[in-house]
C-alpha cells in the first residue's frame, strides 16, 4: 500500500483496451501508464474490459482507476460514471465533461454560447439523405473537415474542398459513429495545448505532411513534425494558452486533458476540441508537453494518481472542485456562429 499525502492507495489498475476504434492506440497507452507507474513504485494492475467486463472484476476500496482506455466506451462518461456509482477513484474528467468534451457537437455548443471562438459547423444524421443538409454544408465554406461527432484520434476524419466530396466524406465518417460532423476547415497552423487542472504546459505545433493531423499522422507518419515549444510571439502564446484553459473550465475538464487549436492567417485562434483522455503512447502530444516542462512520464502519472485520490476525498466532502463557466466570457462576433446540432439541415448565421 502506498501512501501519497492523499491517503492510502492500494492497486493501481490501469484500464486499457477495450472494443472502440481506439483499442490498440489505448493498448499502447496503458502499456506506458503501467511500465510508468511501476518505476514510480505502484502496484500495477492493467485491466481489459473488452476481456473483464468491470462488474467482474474484484475491486478494492483503496483501488486507484487510471484511465487509458480511448474512444466511445472510455471518453464518452460511461465509465466515468460506472467508476463513480460504484465509488472507485479514478483519474481524469467527470461523466458530464467527459460526455461534453467527447460530443465535438456539444462542446462546441458551450463554448459558442460563451463566445469562445470554434468554427461554423452542423451536424447530421450518417442515414440522412444529402439533400436535406448540402446545401447547408456547402455554405459552411469552399474547405471542411468532417468527421464523427463522438470519436478520438481522428477516426474518420477527412478534409473535403469541392461540393461532390462531401457526401463520400460523411458516408465514411458514419462508419465510426452516427452523427457526422461537418466543420469548416481553418488553413493556418494547428497548436495544442496540454494542460494539468489549470495549469498550461509547453505548447506544441504540429507540421503534417497533409492539412489535417489525422490518424496516420498521429500514430505512424514519420512525415509528421513536432515543434516543442511552439514557435509563436509570447503575446499569442499567452492568448493560446488562456483559451485552452478556458474551453477545458468551459466544459469542467479535470486532471490531464489537452486542447487543440488552429491559429489561422490572420492571427485568429479557432477552438477544435478537448481530449480529456490524452494518448499517452511514445509519438503522444501530452506527455511531450510534461517532458518539457521537466515533468518525465512516471512523474506525471503520479501526478494523476494522487489527483485523482484528492478528488475523490473532495467530492466525498461535497466540495466543487472546477465548476463549468456559466455566464459569457465575451459577446460572440458576428463571424463565430454554428449549426444547430439538433437541426442538423439549417445553419444559423457564421459567428
Amino acid at each position: 500500500m502506498t501512501d501519497t499525502g492523499v491517503g492510502p492507495i492500494g492497486r493501481v489498475i490501469v484500464l486499457l483496451g477495450g472494443d472502440s476504434a481506439e483499442r490498440e492506440v489505448s493498448i499502447r497507452s496503458g502499456n506506458a501508464v503501467t511500465d510508468a507507474l511501476q518505476s514510480a513504485g505502484y502496484r500495477v494492475e492493467p485491466l481489459d474490459p473488452a476481456c473483464l467486463p468491470l462488474d467482474q472484476f474484484a475491486w478494492r476500496p483503496d483501488d486507484v482507476c487510471f484511465l487509458a482506455l480511448h474512444g466511445a466506451a472510455g471518453e464518452d462518461g460511461r465509465v466515468q460514471r460506472w467508476l463513480q456509482d460504484h465509488g472507485i477513484c479514478y483519474t481524469g474528467s467527470g461523466p458530464e465533461a467527459s460526455q461534453n468534451a467527447m460530443r465535438k457537437s456539444a462542446a462546441k455548443t458551450i463554448w459558442n454560447d460563451l463566445g469562445l471562438p470554434t468554427p461554423p459547423w452542423l451536424c447530421v444524421a450518417g442515414n440522412q439523405p444529402p439533400e436535406q443538409w448540402l446545401p447547408a454544408a456547402i455554405r459552411l465554406g469552399k474547405s471542411l473537415v468532417v468527421k464523427p461527432d463522438d470519436q478520438g484520434s481522428s477516426i474518420g476524419l477527412r478534409l473535403v474542398s469541392a461540393p461532390d466530396e462531401i457526401a463520400a466524406a460523411v458516408a465514411h465518417a458514419a462508419q465510426f459513429g452516427s452523427v457526422v460532423l461537418i466543420e469548416r476547415f481553418v488553413p493556418g497552423r494547428e497548436i495544442t495545448a496540454t494542460l494539468l487542472g489549470r495549469t498550461a504546459l509547453p505548447l506544441i505545433e504540429v507540421e503534417s505532411a497533409d492539412s489535417v493531423f489525422d490518424y496516420q499522422a498521429k500514430y505512424s507518419s514519420s512525415a509528421t513534425r513536432y515543434r516543442l515549444p511552439a514557435p509563436l510571439e509570447p503575446m499569442i502564446a499567452d492568448e493560446v494558452q488562456k483559451t485552452a484553459l478556458a474551453a477545458a473550465e468551459a466544459l469542467g475538464v479535470e486532471g490531464l486533458s489537452r486542447v487543440d487549436l488552429r491559429l489561422d492567417p490572420q492571427g485568429r485562434l479557432w477552438l477544435l476540441e478537448v481530449n480529456t483522455t490524452p494518448g499517452m503512447t511514445a509519438r503522444s502530444l501530452a506527455p511531450r508537453a510534461a517532458q518539457a516542462a521537466g515533468m518525465p512520464l512516471p512523474q506525471l502519472c503520479d501526478w494523476l494518481v494522487r489527483q485523482a485520490a484528492a478528488a475523490k476525498r473532495q467530492r466525498e466532502r461535497g466540495e466543487v472542485r472546477f465548476e463549468r463557466l456559466s455566464k459569457p466570457l465575451r459577446a460572440a462576433s458576428s463571424d463565430r456562429a454554428a449549426a444547430s446540432p439538433s437541426a442538423p439541415a439549417q445553419s444559423r448565421p457564421d459567428r
